[in-house]
């Protein structure tokens, strides 16, 4: 869906998806922390932005800090957290409720 507008279905699943607050900081046992989107890319073209329903929230430093996905990469971020990028977003639908 890449430079296409949100449908109000999508926009509402985001909405719930900030709503839940940073996925990992919750993990981590650290509370409820504002969230940012993040469009998982795993198994996207280089470039192309996943579907909005494959997203998850993330606080700014787990999103774009040092400690977080666009810090660290993919690959050292999963072995940091002991978690993939795909079982956030499948946790983060079930959370919030996919309509997928």
């Amino acid at each position: 869906r890449c430079g296409m507008s949100k449908t109000a279905a999508e926009r509402a699943y985001l909405s719930r998806v900030a709503d839940l607050g940073c996925i990992l900081c919750r993990r981590l046992r650290y509370g409820n922390t504002p969230a940012e989107i993040h469009h998982a890319r795993t198994g996207t073209g280089a470039g192309r932005r996943a579907s909005h329903y494959n997203t998850i929230g993330l606080c700014a430093e787990h999103h774009r800090g040092n400690t977080g996905l666009h810090g660290m990469g993919r690959k050292a971020f999963e072995r940091e957290y002991g978690v993939t990028e795909l079982e956030l977003v499948e946790q983060t639908k079930r959370e919030a409720k996919c309509p997928e």
